[in-house]
């Protein structure tokens, strides 16, 4: 998949981005709110291997551009039929200046339109407030339930998670204008 909004990419994760993305993953601040305050310890081979894997009807990782300039990552997984969502913007200057939202809403759009899911879900840390407020406020999921002390970090430490999910039918009921964006889809999905 490669989607073009304003001055931001979405693009399939490829070999090359292993660098990048073990720098992201075995950066502690990065990947605390996933669990791993000491980062996840892994290697870029391991890395390129795992994206050797990834395939568009099961699961798929990309990169976030920004003006052309790695920023984070996004990733979807087949779960019985729903797209499972994940996105962290890793470059804290870009955080809370709207991408996430503006990311998520084309990214979303075309899983539904281009790759015929019919819902979307996703979870959060209980404490991630600022992700919970995109979600519900601005994206229209719906809270469908809290997991307490659904696993375990690094450190010990007990989290809480909230899952959403969101139809096909309200995506497209809730949406009275859809930002204009560019979605170029392998063939192989087309088909």
């Amino acid at each position: 998949m490669f989607i073009r909004y304003k001055n931001l990419t979405i693009r399939n994760a490829v070999s090359a981005d292993a660098e990048q993305l073990c720098a992201w993953w075995n950066d502690g601040k990065v990947m605390a709110h996933a669990g791993f305050p000491n980062g996840v310890g892994c290697t870029p081979e391991e890395i390129r291997e795992s994206l050797a894997s990834d395939r568009d009807e099961s699961h798929r990782r990309h990169i976030i551009e920004l003006d052309g300039t790695p920023i984070g990552e996004m990733n979807y997984r087949n779960k019985e039929g729903a797209a499972e969502l994940g996105i962290k913007i890793c470059d804290f200057t870009r955080q809370e200046k709207g991408y996430g939202t503006e990311l998520l809403t084309v990214f979303i759009d075309a899983l539904f339109r281009y790759y015929g899911y019919e819902k979307m879900i996703l979870d959060t840390n209980l404490k991630n407030e600022r992700a919970q407020h995109v979600y519900e406020k601005k994206l229209g999921f719906r809270r469908v339930g809290i997991e307490t002390d659904a696993w375990q970090d690094r450190l010990g430490e007990w989290n809480s998670i909230v899952n959403y999910e969101m139809g096909k039918a309200d995506w497209l009921a809730s949406r009275r204008e859809l930002p204009d964006y560019i979605c170029i889809i392998p063939e192989s999905v087309s088909e």
